[in-house]
This record gives C-alpha cells, structure tokens and sequence, in this order.
C-alpha cells in the first residue's frame, strides 16, 4: 500500500470513529488531554504501519490498542504512576490475542457523550469549545477547522492547547455529568452544535456563502447527541438543522452566487431533508413540554418548508414563534428577524417601523445585517434613494464576499430603475 493510500485510510477511520476512539483511550487513561494525545500519536504510527503491512481487518482495534500501548510507555515514565503502570500492564499481558478491553459495547456509547460534554463544558470559551469539539468530536484536522472559520492554524491550535490545559486545571473528569447536571450542560453543547451549523449556514467571512462541510458535521453530531441524549430540546435542535438544511441546493445559482428565499426554486428543496425535520419536530413537541429555543426556530423553519411560495407562507404564525422565541432568548437578532416576519405579515411600512426602533438602540451598529434589511424595506416602499445609500452601508460592513456581491447586485438595480 502507498503512503498515499495509508493516509487515505487512516483519515477515513478517524473522521468516523475519531470520538469513539478519544472516548475509549479517555475512560482508559481517566485523562482526557493524555487520550487525544495518545490518539494523534496511533494515528501517526498507523500512517507508517499501514503502508507497509496494509489495513489491519480491525483498524479501529488496532488504533486503541496502539494508543493504550502508547499509554503504558507515557505511565511508566512517570515515577508516581508506577502502581497504575503495573495495573496496565498486568491487564494487557493478561488479554487474550485479538480481544480488546477498550470496546465494551455498554461503555462506547457514555465515552462518546462523556467526550461531547468535556469538549463543551463551560469553563471553556466558546471558541475553545467549537475548536475542541470539532477536534476531538468531530475528528476535523486543525487545518480544516482554521479554514472553516477563516482563522490561522496556529491560533486554533492554541485554543485547542489552551482548551485541554483549562480542564486539567480544573479537575474535569472523564465522566457523563449526574443527572440532575445533564440539563444544564446540555445547553452548551447544543449551543456549540447550533454555532458550527450557523457559521456553515451562513459564513461569516470569505468567499463562499455557505460551508456545507460545517454544516454536515453539525448536522452528524446533532444526530450522534439525539442518539445519546434523546431530549426534546436536541430533537428541536435536529429539526431546525434539517428543515434548513433542506434549502441549501436551492441556495446557490450554477455560479455559485445567492439565491434569496423569495427567488429559490422549491423544488429542488430537499424533501427527504424536510420529512426527517419534521419527524424530529414531531418528536419534541409529542414531549409535552413545551418547544425551547431550538424547536421553536425550527418551527419557524417548518413554516417555510410547507408553503408553496413566499405569498403562501404563514407569516402571521411565524410572527408569533419569533415573539415567542423572543421571550424566551431575547436579542436583537431575534427582534430583526421578527421585523422581517412583520413586514411580510403587515406590509414594509410596519417592518420598517420596528427595525428603526432597533437601530436607535445601536445593538447592532457593525452588523451588516440591519441595514441590508432596512435597504430592502426602503426599496419596498419606493424610497429608491434611502434604500440604496442602507445597502452600500450594509455592504461595506459585510465580511462575506459571496453576500457583498448580492447587496451590491441590489443597489446596481436600484441605480438602473
């Protein structure tokens, strides 16, 4: 086999079992910086291994036992580890060949959501935690993340550092949190989910309006979390990824460019994506708890996923979730986003009303967001001049390349007419 064809390989079994496999050397360990760790360092054995001897039939097995053979050497170097070293040891000269203590079916499926809430536990920043996450959870390499959110890959790698050396300090360990913890902690791990998807809905930066790769590891990693943690709450938050989701191959025209809601073909919206967000809405809302944040906005997203067009949609229904929503997770983004659902529900003129109200708050001065929406309000009204001069000021905050061609698309319209 080519060092080529080994890479390959060693990549495809980390991108899918890259948790499992951290998991697994963690509850060995009982060390979480010291299992990641241990994981790199198989990974970089088998890239040599493999490329002589070829894929091992197990290479998962073959990975956790290097890594936990790459544990003894690390616990026998270590003076005050003697008596665990001499634990290790005995285990693996004890093992029968072939067998490996590490995969314990009732274990595999806690190690991996043990591992989701240390990478998203709340000492970290929220940064460190979507870098960690997506590290150890997601088995993204630091250079996929650094370009995901258009960052240096020494500056992920830091967080990454910085992250591991946060939870040592304080005393994390490797455990799936007691129940009455579960529902506080989960909220950050959903929100770390929800932020990965969002930047992959709608980059923030660069030349590309959407990340779909991002995107569809948040999506993995909702699907692996309802697996593991069956709430109504991440229902709601899969149901939201997959009713958006469901939009993307109408987002973009052949050349890559935007393509607003109001202009997209809905028929080329994701159907199988749609019914499988539904079922996940279903789910949460059969709960009888009530919808959180997540599955309200996803029946947001529910509303636009069944109407026919944008005159069919149920605006009116819309602008009662976002009030709900606002109630729940107040933000001026929510409010902006209810102004829009205003506007279409009651006309430009009442959208516009609350979105002036907005902006003399100044919560989101620097955002691009407010003044392309006030610009699109304005053109509605026939208000040509103040519309335009809104876009050029939305699209000289815009850091988008592919969002700043839409809204400079705009206001050549509006100079045309």
């Amino acid at each position: 086999m080519s060092s080529n064809e080994a890479r390959a390989a060693v990549e495809a079994v980390w991108r899918m079992e890259s948790a499992r496999i951290v998991g697994a050397l963690a509850r060995y360990t009982g060390d979480f910086a010291l299992a990641e760790d241990l994981a790199q360092e198989a990974l970089a054995e088998a890239l040599v291994a493999w490329s002589v001897n070829g894929v091992p039939g197990e290479p998962v097995g073959w990975l956790l036992t290097t890594g936990r053979r790459r544990a003894i050497d690390a616990f026998r170097r270590r003076a005050a580890r003697e008596e665990r070293y001499a634990l290790l040891a005995r285990d693996l000269s004890h093992e029968e060949p072939g067998a490996d203590s590490l995969f314990d079916p009732e274990a595999i499926d806690d190690d991996v959501l043990a591992l989701m809430f240390i990478s998203c536990h709340p000492v970290l920043s929220k940064e460190a935690r979507i870098a960690l996450t997506l590290r150890v959870v997601g088995g993204m390499g630091t250079d996929e993340i650094a370009k995901a959110f258009l960052v240096p890959v020494p500056t992920i790698q830091a967080r990454i550092t910085r992250a591991k050396k946060t939870l040592a300090a304080a005393h994390v360990p490797f455990a799936v949190p007691e129940p009455h913890e579960i529902p506080e902690r989960l909220g950050s791990v959903l929100q770390v989910v929800y932020l990965i998807f969002t930047e992959g809905s709608f980059a923030s930066g660069g030349d590309s309006w959407m990340r779909r790769d991002l995107a569809s590891e948040a999506r993995r990693l909702a699907r692996v979390l309802v697996r593991l943690a069956p709430q109504p709450e991440v229902f709601g938050l899969l149901a939201l990824m997959d009713l958006t989701a469901a939009r993307f191959p109408a987002r973009l025209d052949s050349s890559g460019r935007p393509v607003l809601l109001e202009d997209q073909d809905r028929r080329r919206w994701d159907q199988s994506a749609i019914r499988r967000g539904r079922a996940a809405l279903s789910t949460a809302v059969a709960a009888g708890r009530g919808l959180g944040v997540y599955g309200l906005q996803a029946s947001i997203a529910e509303c636009h996923a069944v109407a026919r067009s944008v005159a069919k949609t149920d605006w009116q229904r819309i602008v009662i979730l976002y009030e709900a929503l606002g109630r729940l997770s107040p933000s001026p983004i929510v409010e902006l986003n209810r102004a829009v659902a205003v506007a279409m529900a009651s006309g430009p003129a009442a959208g516009l009303e609350l979105i002036e109200a907005i902006a003399s708050r100044g919560e989101l001065n620097g955002s691009h967001l407010l003044p392309a929406v006030r610009g699109e309000l304005l053109s509605r009204l026939g208000r040509r001049e103040e519309a335009k001069l809104a876009l050029q000021q939305a699209a000289g905050l815009c850091a988008n390349a592919a969002e700043r061609a839409a809204l400079e698309r705009k206001i050549d319209e509006l100079a045309s007419q």
